[in-house]
């Protein structure tokens, strides 16, 4: 006998037509039910959510986000969820279909349900970069006219030590002074995401103009050059303190607040509030650490064969610091206080050069060296593009706005996504 389940429906013609008016009809009857396409839930976690939770109180049973977890990979950052993040989830019932979830700034974990299985894909997304340019003069500080100008603070303070080798932001700063600033902000989807490099700054103090462009050199070590390829980064800093004021001068005439003698003031006072930072001046190895009589505790610094600087009244010394110690220029060495003879909180600074000590405000210091002179003509190539921006009016952006990746690779103009696809 023939399977008559596997042979084909032949219809007549007259059935053919009856068939058809019927399924007409059916698509026509009102009181059928079309399901709707699930939509976007937008879920903003909350202190002591967990992904359980959300899972819950979506009305998703537990074994799907054990076997979201099971994936492995960027799947068990959701383990992770911290307060103010976002995830969006779409569902189809009490199954998940689909999970969206920013990992950082650049990278979206994408998890969606294909054949009733999981599949977790990381998407990382371009950031488009802009050239943009910020203006001002000095009329109050250099904060609040650097924010004023448009410059977040991390931005004034990088353009302070840009410049911090030539300009005494402590003492120097005048009403008039002026800034202009050539830099990167970086877009995402179009909306303002953060600042990114400075690439050119000018500052004109006391009517001096000081002019800085960022290069990468062929170490791949960035720093900041003159336009002519001189370093502008000395091997001192100017000052060991981000924030100060200047309570006692160099005096080698002065008479001691306390001692009430004429005794020399063979340094600078720096004020500043207790457990300031104190900064290596420069490169250098560490000499003492320890308490010196009326200098309380002190740190004193070896750099090369001629030069020496002394930090005095710390409440403390960073951790790590101790004689026959190398040190960066930068390196916190310790942290203001008023150990020994001192009636308030501030550092005692002083710079020796060959045994004999000078005045560190007004000295001449060394700078680094200069561009290759192999690298200088592209050095001047790559730059004049950033000397042009910062001579423009700047009313406008100074250049086209160019997508590339944050990574810092070519131009391009169509966004691509690096996926990562667990095991399903």
């Amino acid at each position: 006998m023939p399977d008559t389940a596997a042979m084909p429906l032949v219809l007549s013609e007259g059935d053919s037509a009856q068939y058809d008016a019927s399924i007409q009809a059916a698509l026509a009857d009102s009181s059928l039910v079309v399901p709707q396409a699930s939509e976007w839930v937008n879920w903003q976690v909350k202190k002591g959510d967990t992904l359980s939770t959300i899972f819950g109180a979506q009305g998703l049973p537990s074994d799907e986000w054990i076997a979201l977890l099971k994936l492995g990979g960027d799947v068990m950052e959701l383990k992770r969820l911290k307060a103010g993040e976002e995830l969006q989830i779409r569902k189809d019932g009490d199954q998940l279909q689909e999970l969206r979830y920013a990992l950082d700034e650049m990278r979206t974990l994408n998890v969606r349900r294909v054949d009733d299985q999981f599949e977790a894909v990381t998407i990382t997304a371009e950031l488009e970069r802009r050239q943009e340019k910020a203006t001002g003069s000095i009329t109050s500080s250099l904060f609040a006219d650097g924010n004023k100008a448009g410059l977040s603070d991390r931005m004034v303070m990088e353009m302070a030590e840009i410049f911090g080798y030539d300009v005494d932001f402590a003492l120097d700063l005048r009403q008039g002074d002026r800034f202009s600033v050539v830099y990167e902000k970086l877009y995402k989807d179009g909306k303002s995401l953060r600042y990114g490099d400075i690439l050119a700054a000018e500052f004109v103090n006391q009517g001096k103009a000081y002019r800085a462009v960022r290069h990468v050199g062929a170490d791949g070590r960035v720093a900041y050059y003159t336009p002519a390829g001189e370093s502008l980064r000395k091997a001192f800093i100017r000052t060991p303190l981000d924030v100060i004021r200047i309570s006692s001068p160099f005096n080698l005439a002065r008479r001691h607040p306390i001692l009430n003698t004429i005794r020399a003031h063979k340094g600078v006072d720096y004020a500043a509030a207790a457990g300031t930072p104190i900064k290596a001046v420069g490169d250098a190895k560490v000499t003492f650490v320890g308490n010196k009589n009326g200098f309380g505790r002190v740190v004193v610094l070896q750099h090369g064969n001629q030069y020496e600087t002394l930090y005095a009244h710390m409440s403390r010394f960073a951790p790590g610091i101790s004689a026959g110690q190398r040190v960066s220029q930068g390196r916190v060495i310790g942290y203001v206080g008023m150990s020994g003879l001192a009636t308030a909180p501030h550092l005692h600074y002083e710079f020796h050069i060959g045994g004999k000590v000078v005045n560190p405000v007004t000295v001449a210091m060394p700078r680094a060296n200069p561009i290759d002179r192999k690298e200088l003509a592209q050095f001047k190539s790559e730059t004049a593009v950033y000397l042009a921006a910062l001579d423009s009016d700047g009313t406008q952006q100074t250049a086209q706005a160019q997508t590339q990746k944050a990574i810092g690779g070519p131009a391009t103009t169509a966004p691509t996504a690096a996926a990562i696809t667990t095991a399903r």
